[in-house]
């Protein structure tokens, strides 16, 4: 993320407020935030930085490569695939 611009940070920064209202409980302001996106094409980049960003700070913590982590992800969404969401979640 090092050559994220302005606008880009911006959209990084409304898709984590769309992750934090969710898991407060506002579903109505994460519903705002989704909406304020101004298009398909930044809501995904805005979520694509996001991603990014999360997955590199466990990789930073965790000490694994990036490759190990995005398997642990995928058999973790897998393994989960078809159950209920968790409340809270």
């Amino acid at each position: 993320m090092d050559d994220t611009t302005p606008a880009a940070a911006e959209l990084l920064q409304r898709a984590a407020g769309v992750i934090a209202a969710k898991h407060r409980g506002d579903l109505a302001g994460a519903e705002e935030l989704l909406a304020a996106f101004p298009g398909e094409q930044a809501r995904t980049l805005g979520f694509y930085l996001l991603a990014d960003l999360a997955l590199g700070l466990v990789r930073a913590s965790s000490g694994q490569s990036m490759d190990d982590l995005v398997r642990e992800l995928s058999l973790l969404v897998a393994a989960t695939a078809g159950q209920p969401p968790v409340e809270g979640s």
